[in-house]
């Protein structure tokens, strides 16, 4: 990492922009690995000939873009971002595992209720049906990455004392694990609520993610609405053609 040498007065460019610039074609180009740490702040003056103040500067601009983290008490880290396959119906805690990392959550609310119009009408059930309401903030390592609000008709879970992690896992037990579903999922701003939760800056960039799940019979088993990090996910989507063209 010693090319991380900024040249003063190069081309007009305030110095932290310079050694941020710098930093990030080091990620960029797999110098620097996700989830890696970077050297601390002294170090990294040193190698570059710049104050401490001004690598800081560029530290925290790079946070701002979603590229570093900092992690309190054990330095800065180069952001991993976690690809989730837009074809697959999975549940955020099997994702976790695959990745190595274990899942966690904060549960928000965890009660009975009747649903409301536009839950029934997802649902496609009366609007008396008793429905259990959860709602909770997912972590993955300990760190929020969503926060998900969950509509279930009562009669597809057990005992809601008795749900853990996995919403799917507890669903399974009842006989109601989904199988197929629909999604919307729409860019958005995190508003301070939701940055709060999510351990983010107010405004920024998350993903709305609205879904309803089914049983192998069609019968709509959940109904959530969910906010996950922009800077932590990218949806992927496999495409395949229809056919030749028309000429």
């Amino acid at each position: 990492m010693r090319d991380l040498l900024v040249t003063r007065g190069a081309d007009g460019t305030p110095l932290y922009l310079q050694f941020a610039r710098n930093l990030r074609d080091h990620i960029e180009s797999g110098a620097i690995t996700p989830g890696d740490a970077l050297p601390s702040e002294r170090d990294l003056s040193e190698m570059a000939g710049i104050s401490r103040v001004t690598v800081r500067k560029a530290i925290e601009a790079l946070i701002d873009e979603g590229m570093l983290f900092r992690r309190q008490g054990s330095g800065t880290f180069v952001l991993r971002r976690i690809e989730t396959p837009a074809s697959v119906l999975s549940s955020f805690s099997s994702d976790a595992r695959l990745r190595g990392e274990d899942p966690g959550v904060f549960w928000m609310i965890k009660s009975y209720a009747q649903p409301t119009e536009e839950e029934a009408a997802a649902l496609s059930i009366p609007p008396s049906t008793r429905v259990a309401r959860l709602g909770r903030v997912r972590l993955s390592a300990g760190e929020p990455l969503a926060i998900e609000h969950a509509v279930v008709p009562a009669d597809c879970l057990p005992d809601l004392t008795s749900i853990g992690d996995s919403l799917y896992e507890a669903m399974g037990r009842s006989g109601f694990r989904p199988v197929t579903g629909t999604q919307r999922v729409r860019a958005s701003l995190a508003t301070p609520t939701e940055a709060g939760l999510l351990g983010v800056q107010q405004n920024s960039e998350v993903l709305r993610i609205e879904r309803v799940t089914r049983v192998e019979s069609g019968r709509a088993v959940e109904f959530t609405r969910s906010v996950y990090r922009g800077d932590r996910y990218d949806i992927v989507t496999e495409l395949r053609g229809i056919g030749a063209e028309p000429d």
